[in-house]
């Protein structure tokens, strides 16, 4: 099984950038599930129903969520509406929406997807360990779904870094999301679990975060907010990761970083990714 996933998809350029590249990029590495973190995808914050729809109708099977997810006020509507957008599992009980959800891939197999938020330094929300493990002890890799798969929106990486530690072996991947820069720490845990501290986001990368660069350096530089914080809206890199699972154990075999666009490194980082990752899947098909 290829499972493609793909980091916070944030404002325009990036939302652009993803509907665009994503029909293509699914059928080129042949992957039977894709999930796209669109936590960011309505100007920055939050997201609308017609920008899942469209993440939806471009390739994505899932679209995971985080912090920003009740931004655009509509979402608290319209979540209820559509299983194939999860917010944090974490969230209080009676949150509207679903933070996990078993979902079918092209291949036939069953996907537990589960999307949580880290504590450190941000909300405090319920413990994601216990509710991971209650998901994952309902649903078991093997005995309930084919694969699991783990957004974990979370600022720490030694959060994130424990979360991967802690369920290595039960669950095919644990990929961290949030802060918007690609990790360079892509590996398979000794268990079989495939991780990545931060995919990074899909996003203008010539900015803060996403962001036009003139307002947070202004607020750094003085503590006074003079705007709003406003999405970078040049051309966009997308950043995620590609993970492969052995269909008999439901643990991952590799993972190989996404990265589509040309800021980072200022290369056509989508020429060297696409051959790269089809080199490697020549050598180890």
């Amino acid at each position: 099984m290829r499972l493609l996933f793909l980091g916070d998809v944030l404002g325009r350029a990036g939302r652009n950038a993803v509907c665009e590249a994503l029909p293509d990029l699914r059928a080129r590495l042949a992957a039977d599930f894709v999930i796209v973190n669109g936590e960011n995808a309505a100007g920055g914050f939050g997201i609308t129903e017609v920008i899942c729809q469209d993440l939806l109708d471009a390739g994505a099977d899932v679209v995971t969520t985080g912090n920003h997810v009740w931004d655009q006020r509509e979402a608290l509507v319209f979540i209820g509406r559509q299983p194939r957008m999860l917010r944090p599992l974490n969230f209080p009980s009676g949150t509207p929406g679903l933070g996990a959800g078993l979902f079918r891939a092209a291949n036939g197999a069953d996907v537990l997807v589960l999307n949580v938020m880290g504590r450190v330094f941000m909300d405090a929300l319920e413990d994601p360990f216990k509710m991971v493990e209650r998901e994952i002890t309902a649903c078991p890799l093997k005995r309930g779904a084919d694969a699991i798969f783990i957004d974990f929106h979370a600022e720490a990486t030694s959060e994130k870094q424990a979360l991967g530690v802690a369920f290595d072996g039960r669950v095919s991947a644990v990929i961290g999301t949030h802060t918007h820069v690609p990790t360079a720490d892509a590996r398979v845990l000794p268990g079989g679990t495939a991780y990545l501290t931060d995919a990074g986001m899909c996003g203008d990368y010539n900015s803060i975060i996403g962001m036009d660069k003139e307002e947070p350096v202004h607020r750094f530089l003085t503590r006074i907010p003079s705007g709003r914080f406003t999405p970078a809206l040049g051309p966009a890199t997308i950043c995620g990761a590609f993970i492969e699972i052995d269909d008999a154990t439901g643990l991952a075999t590799s993972i190989v970083p996404v990265r589509d666009g040309a800021a980072l490194g200022g290369k056509r980082e989508d020429e060297l990714t696409s051959r790269a990752i089809a080199e490697w899947l020549e050598k180890n098909r």
